[in-house]
């Protein structure tokens, strides 16, 4: 299906978000904890780590921070270059 310029696309287009969400959830697992103890300690209901772990709520970077700081973590945003394709 990523053959096709259009699914391609939005497949691209979603990559920086799937890529948030799989780094929360590798950090947790990490750490060690479930999505209830981090949630007792950050005060984010857990309901609401389950809903930004599927991707169907987008977290503020203050909820990133809260959430690093309770798995004893920092929160590291970058910016990098886009990669050209070289059409040989």
């Amino acid at each position: 299906q990523l053959q096709d310029p259009e699914i391609r696309k939005e497949y691209e287009a979603l990559q920086p978000e799937h890529t948030v969400i799989q780094a929360m959830i590798d950090a947790r697992k990490k750490s060690g904890m479930t999505q209830k103890e981090l949630a007792e300690i950050t005060g984010i209901a857990q309901g609401d780590i389950s809903k930004l772990e599927r991707g169907s709520a987008n977290p503020s970077i203050r909820t990133l921070q809260r959430l690093a700081k309770g798995m004893g973590m920092i929160l590291k945003i970058e910016f990098t270059p886009e990669q050209v394709s070289v059409v040989k």
